[in-house]
């Protein structure tokens, strides 16, 4: 929650207050979250991803998106019938938060997935209709090659594990309040091309491993976060991948910093939490118009 101050407090403090004109001034309402569910799972990633939401004192109103271009195998057309819409539903609309999750695609160039050519009208629509995107994964992957045309590279072997992170030496309130170092975990067979990351003037990379790369990356505007990783993992979640993977006769490794004589240790979940309460409150709810028909692409290159 806000701070209210009663003496002066330098720009660059490390935490977050608001004077008494704007504190007055507030209007409050639902935060409007829409979430392009691209997960065979659904229901199982909207429980993570709700759970993530669920826990800051912000209220927020949350819509699922699915793609009319690809039919989800793993499921019913009735669950999504009922639960989702579609983006001809959605594109009049206008939201104050977008959350676009990771996809079992990552093979594959990004013009050969089947929805690829419905991801970008929903990238090119979320400039005048979202204040600001959270790309999971694969989507962060696919974002930061339809925005700024950053390749992803394939590894040799699939990253699967927990790994451990630092925090680059500069403040951002995306990563306010985090330790030096913190852990998260990673399951995917590709990654970005860091350096040409690292190249691009309206990329700032905020958090990364030296086993698993970069982590945290945001646009200067901070319109934009992209997240390599899966912070809102379950406890169990990489350890059913792994067992399918072994089913599946893949000959997968064992996740890496995951097993402790022989159970499941859990150490990446405050940060996962903290990560997502500050996105959701530094660059939604704290910047977001009160009246989202002021959004612009105006608005959005400011």
């Amino acid at each position: 929650m806000p701070v209210k101050v009663t003496y002066p407090v330098d720009a660059n403090s490390s935490f977050f207050f608001m004077d008494e004109e704007r504190a007055l001034s507030q209007d409050i309402r639902p935060l409007k979250v829409l979430i392009l569910n691209l997960m065979p799972n659904k229901p199982v990633t909207e429980q993570q991803l709700l759970r993530l939401l669920g826990n800051t004192p912000l209220q927020v109103e949350v819509s699922f998106l699915t793609t009319a271009t690809y039919q989800s195998k793993n499921t019913p057309r009735s669950y999504l019938k009922t639960f989702y819409q579609t983006f001809d539903q959605v594109k009049r609309d206008r939201y104050d938060a977008l959350i676009i999750t990771g996809s079992p695609v990552e093979h594959m160039v990004f013009e050969e997935v089947m929805y690829w050519a419905e991801l970008e009208k929903i990238l090119d629509w979320a400039n005048e209709h979202v204040f600001s995107s959270y790309f999971i994964c694969w989507a962060a992957q696919a974002a930061l090659y339809h925005y700024y045309g950053i390749q992803k590279i394939p590894l040799a072997q699939k990253l699967s594990g927990v790994y451990r992170h630092h925090v680059a030496p500069l403040s951002h309130t995306l990563v306010r309040g985090f330790d030096d170092h913190f852990w998260a975990p990673h399951s995917r067979h590709t990654s970005v091309d860091e350096a040409a990351v690292k190249r691009e003037e309206d990329l700032l990379v905020l958090a990364e491993s030296e086993e698993a790369g970069i982590y945290l990356v945001t646009s200067k505007s901070g319109r934009r976060v992209f997240v390599t990783g899966h912070g809102e993992y379950d406890s169990s979640t990489l350890d059913s991948e792994y067992q399918r993977d072994k089913q599946a006769g893949l000959s997968p490794g064992e996740p890496e910093n995951y097993y402790e004589d022989g159970s499941i240790t859990v150490r990446w979940r405050a940060h996962a939490n903290l990560l997502f309460a500050n996105w959701l409150n530094y660059h939604v709810y704290q910047t977001t118009p009160y009246d989202l028909t002021q959004l612009s692409r105006q608005d959005w290159q400011s």
